[in-house]
């Protein structure tokens, strides 16, 4: 798997969406692109893919914007790179999305098959158990650590 610049952007808003609590107000797409430096025209089509997706919603006119369409704990990473990007699979004949047959001999006992089998297994392991709520308190710890470094050698004399 590789993720593309739509994938990463698409993680990226979702996150800073999840992390403004934005299933209670709606986020201006401006400011989206601002905070995360993503191109806003790019940004657009990302999340038009995204709300016909039915991960987003969105308001029109004043105040208007992108929301969340569920809670932030129930929205995974897989989910948005399937939407945004296709399979998680690193081959096709491993994918349950896209699955293809491979040219080799025996499917069944390929060597290469059944390594990017678990390479698949592990990366939907951790993408499709990870929301954009356990993102938002991942960024809220790394954040407190970092400003605890910070305030440690400012106060070291």
């Amino acid at each position: 798997m590789r993720l593309s610049k739509r994938g990463e952007y698409g993680l990226r808003a979702m996150a800073n969406l999840a992390s403004q609590n934005s299933q209670a107000t709606a986020i201006p797409i401006r400011e989206i692109a601002r905070g995360e430096q993503i191109p806003i025209k790019f940004l657009e089509q990302i999340l038009l893919t995204l709300k016909n997706a039915g991960l987003l919603q969105s308001k029109i006119g004043v105040g208007g914007g992108y929301y969340l369409a569920r809670p932030a704990d129930e929205i995974t990473l897989g989910h948005i790179i399937r939407v945004l990007d296709g399979p998680l699979a690193p081959i096709r004949c491993v994918s349950q999305m896209a699955y293809e047959p491979c040219a080799c001999p025996d499917e069944e006992t390929c060597g290469l098959r059944l390594v990017m089998l678990d390479v698949r297994n592990a990366i939907t392991d951790i993408l499709d158990h990870t929301t954009l709520a356990d993102v938002t308190r991942r960024v809220e710890l790394a954040r407190n650590v970092a400003s605890n470094e910070v305030h440690s050698h400012i106060d070291r004399p």
